[in-house]
């Protein structure tokens, strides 16, 4: 059985990477070289936030090579299924876990995981189901098909206590929309790593992309 003070100090760990964060940037790789330039272009434009996604065959060894190479990174795994995924994870380095959604023994996992968990939810009954098992922060997924700024807002008031990452349908022209809410810990998105700049390898762009959402992170919260 999870020590509900332990996990209460990693949820506390994860709300305020999710605070320094701003933006999560989800990342799937094509190679552990490309997730390094990513990486590093990402900190440059003031992300230091890495969200590496368990969707390539690469994104392990993507997790680890970060790890060792950009030591600005705040390097995770994203799309963590299950307590198999999780183990390979946190092998590979990870230093915090992303879900898209969490059932009960997944849940029962992340509790027990080692590193800062944002456990995924879709719906107000999962996110209630997640804060009794003691979560404190959450990833909305996929947030604009769900209900988006509407839903969060309608959230406010019976679930306080709980800091939101919604990911999906998100970009520059709704970012701020979202950083305003005040159950909102970041934003979650990939706009700022479009194809056609990673098979160029434009990871200039990648950068420029990062400072804009930064921009965007520091002016809404200056306000």
């Amino acid at each position: 059985m999870t020590d509900l003070s332990t996990l209460a100090g990693r949820q506390a760990e994860a709300r305020e990477l999710m605070r320094r964060a701003g933006v999560l940037p989800v990342v799937t790789v094509a190679s552990a070289g490309q997730g390094v330039a990513i990486a590093r272009a990402l900190v440059a434009g003031g992300l230091p936030g890495v969200e590496v996604t368990l969707r390539s065959p690469a994104a392990l060894d993507a997790i680890a090579a970060i790890r060792e190479q950009v030591p600005d990174a705040e390097v995770g795994a994203g799309t963590v299924l299950g307590a198999a995924q999780l183990r390979q994870a946190l092998d590979a380095g990870a230093g915090f876990i992303v879900s898209p959604g969490t059932p009960a023994d997944v849940a029962e996992a992340f509790a027990e995981a080692p590193v800062p968990v944002i456990p995924g939810a879709a719906t107000p009954t999962e996110l209630i189901a997640l804060y009794n098992r003691g979560f404190r922060v959450a990833k909305l997924f996929p947030a604009s098909s769900v209900g988006g700024v509407g839903l969060l807002k309608s959230l406010q008031g019976p679930l306080p206590g709980i800091r939101i990452c919604p990911t999906g349908g998100i970009g520059p022209a709704n970012a701020a929309d979202y950083l305003a809410l005040s159950n909102v810990g970041c934003i979650g998105g990939s706009w700022m790593l479009k194809p056609e700049w990673l098979d160029a390898g434009d990871f200039a762009a990648v950068t420029a992309a990062a400072r804009e959402a930064r921009a965007i992170v520091d002016r809404v919260r200056a306000g």
